[in-house]
């Protein structure tokens, strides 16, 4: 009897230590997320944000602008790992009240306002920026912006027109609009690139790059090899095949791409 009591006493105390060990430091991640609603130039947007609430303090605020889309899961998915990696992230309702294109024909009518006039992106990133500085956690020091596809193009422009965020990074976004102004841009650049994407031409990659390199701009340009349009979205080979458009999902272009932005980040924001 007394020798099976000291063993119980023995596992006990070895149990408890066990699971001392096993708990963490700090307390385990509960992403908070909302849609929020904001009223711009009479439009009403339909944003959805997500944070870790179990962090204190503030933190970097990062605005995600779909593909042409719209605000979809996808996006959403992409907000949720910024939230997990410490970020407060916005996926941004860059046409209003939530709408979404159900194919490429809708996609390109709802786009074509915002390729014909690029400071229509930059008002609307504008008015996401004025509602995620409203959150407390939100360091107001600490803006950037990533955007795919139709999105890239906007952050990108956005930059170029002047909107207050410290960096951008586009996934195979296109490159046209707002030519490169040294008074206005303030804005560190990534762009992360498909090597093989269709829709952007070498011409514009030529273009854009000497738009940058002629005002001295701090940017990096990668490209990813075998990637095509939309290489970071995983429902990308089947949308493809559904309207016979040239994209796919590309793994280790997805991969290497989201940690250059990783990177980028750590840079821009420190560790």
């Amino acid at each position: 009897m007394k020798t099976s009591l000291v063993w119980f006493i023995l596992l006990t105390v070895m149990s408890a230590t066990i699971v001392s060990f096993m708990e963490p430091n700090s307390a385990s991640p509960k992403i908070k997320e909302e849609i929020v609603t904001y009223i711009a130039d009479g439009i009403t947007y339909k944003s959805f944000v997500a944070y870790d609430d179990s962090k204190s303090g503030k933190r970097p605020a990062i605005l995600v602008v779909p593909e042409w889309w719209g605000l979809n899961d996808y996006t959403k998915s992409r907000v949720r790992q910024l939230a997990g990696m410490g970020y407060i992230a916005m996926a941004v309702d860059m046409y209003g009240n939530g709408k979404t294109a159900a194919n490429p024909q809708e996609a390109q009518e709802f786009t074509k306002p915002f390729y014909a006039d690029p400071e229509l992106a930059k008002s609307r990133l504008d008015a996401a920026i004025n509602k995620l500085k409203t959150y407390p956690v939100a360091d107001l020091n600490k803006l950037a912006a990533i955007g795919y596809c139709f999105g890239g193009n906007c952050v990108l422009n956005a930059a170029k027109l002047g909107a207050d965020l410290q960096g951008v990074v586009s996934f195979h976004g296109g490159l046209g609009g707002a030519p490169a102004n040294k008074a206005l841009l303030k804005a560190k650049i990534l762009v992360c690139n498909g090597a093989a994407d269709k829709f952007v031409s070498e011409q514009s990659i030529t273009d854009f790059r000497h738009g940058l390199d002629s005002i001295g701009a701090d940017y990096t340009f990668r490209s990813y090899a075998n990637a095509t349009h939309a290489f970071t979205n995983p429902a990308s080979t089947e949308t493809g095949k559904k309207f016979n458009m040239p994209i796919e999902y590309n793994e280790a272009a997805d991969k290497a791409s989201w940690n250059d932005m990783e990177n980028f980040f750590a840079s821009l924001f420190g560790k």
